[in-house]
């Protein structure tokens, strides 16, 4: 069955890709992605508090959306009639989207009120007023494909490093597992379409914190073939740092896949992730951060890729109140070309709507050049760098 649903060498990958130039990138259904990239999570169709327009002025080259809420607030069908989830949302870049098995996790795990992890996938709910309902690698596959997604992600079994080895094992048995059976669904329905109109799968590296389990999960992965991998898990220790697995999984993953860090999203983190090897990355922290008054100014004379490049403004800080400079004299969003500080502080302090909009727009900016700067710098490519940070 392998030999079956073993896929083709077509990730879709430029040649340069492989080297250290800067113009590396991946075919998508929606053009080419520039490397590496940056998606802003678009969980339930969209940007909080942005909308395309926005996000496309900002330098957004991807969005993430999540197949579970989806699924659940809008459902599937409705979607795909609606022309997808590009149509959708009135974005024409490229779109990945979530298997939702990170957040099934979440809701299930220590609770089994509200749920259960099987061999079949995942049985859940929302809340304890719903019914239960079940994700199984098949149904992963067929809603992403009904969403018309650039990027599809298998469905996979994400644990928290402190789980028990058992639980580890598990982890691994049944990602794999379901990897295969999401390639057999994906191979099944893309059956009668050509290579080059088909999107792209990706699995999802699990194993804890165990290089060993992570070794396995990877090799029997590549072994079933996919178009990319993403590292799955926490990424990061209780300190925010970078655990040693990520880089672990990024040397384990043949150069010419690309390789995805699922939640990884604090600017030096996704330097590192980057130099590592990693093309993709996806995380709230920006969107979130703007929704809580954080905002992201680099250092005055400070390279960007650099550890201590920027720092954060606060902006319910009453020092704010009288100062007409931009939030970031460097930075050239829309926000910090046409609007002041105080300004922002007013609209934060009178709860205005607009507060969220304009923040948002300039830390999804602060991200997206900090991806320039990574593509300008030659590191937007397949292969490992040294991680010099």
């Amino acid at each position: 069955m392998k030999d079956e649903l073993r896929m083709a060498d077509s990730n879709g990958f430029q040649p340069e890709a492989c080297s250290l130039k800067p113009e590396a990138s991946l075919r998508t259904l929606h053009g080419n992605l520039p490397l590496p990239a940056f998606f802003p999570d678009a969980t339930r169709g969209c940007i909080r508090a942005m909308d395309a327009v926005d996000a496309e002025g900002a330098g957004v080259t991807g969005l993430m959306v999540n197949i579970l809420h989806l699924s659940t607030h809008l459902g599937m069908g409705g979607i795909e009639r609606m022309g997808g989830i590009h149509r959708f949302m009135g974005w024409d870049k490229p779109v990945a989207s979530d298997s939702g098995g990170f957040q099934a996790f979440s809701l299930v795990a220590g609770n089994r009120k509200m749920g259960s992890i099987n061999a079949d996938g995942f049985v859940y709910r929302l809340d304890k007023s719903r019914d239960k309902k079940l994700l199984t690698p098949e149904k992963c596959i067929r809603r992403q494909l009904q969403l018309g997604s650039d990027i599809l992600f298998c469905l996979d079994y994400c644990t928290h490093p402190d789980m028990d080895g058992a639980t580890q094992r598990q982890s691994v048995d049944y990602t794999v597992a379901w990897g295969e059976r999401c390639k057999a669904e994906f191979v099944q329905r893309m059956e009668r379409v050509e290579p080059e109109q088909r999107p792209l799968l990706y699995a999802v590296v699990q194993g804890g914190a165990s290089m060993d389990l992570r070794r396995e999960c990877a090799e029997r992965l590549l072994d079933i073939g996919f178009d990319g991998y993403g590292f799955g898990g926490w990424p990061v220790d209780d300190s925010g740092a970078l655990v040693d697995t990520v880089a672990y999984v990024a040397e384990l993953i043949p150069a010419r896949y690309p390789k995805h860090a699922l939640g990884l999203g604090k600017p030096e983190n996704i330097v590192r992730g980057a130099r590592m090897g990693y093309a993709t990355f996806d995380c709230v922290l920006p969107t979130r951060d703007a929704r809580h008054k954080r905002l992201y100014v680099r250092r005055e004379g400070a390279d960007l890729l650099a550890n201590d490049s920027y720092e954060f403004v606060y902006m319910q800080d009453e020092r704010h109140a009288a100062s007409d400079a931009p939030i970031d004299a460097t930075c050239d969003c829309a926000t910090c070309r046409r609007y002041s500080r105080a300004y922002l502080h007013h609209l934060f302090c009178l709860e205005e709507s607009g507060a969220w909009r304009l923040a948002t727009i300039h830390n999804v900016r602060f991200f997206t050049r900090l991806m320039e700067a990574l593509r300008q710098g030659g590191v937007g490519r397949v292969g490992r760098m040294k991680d010099e940070g």
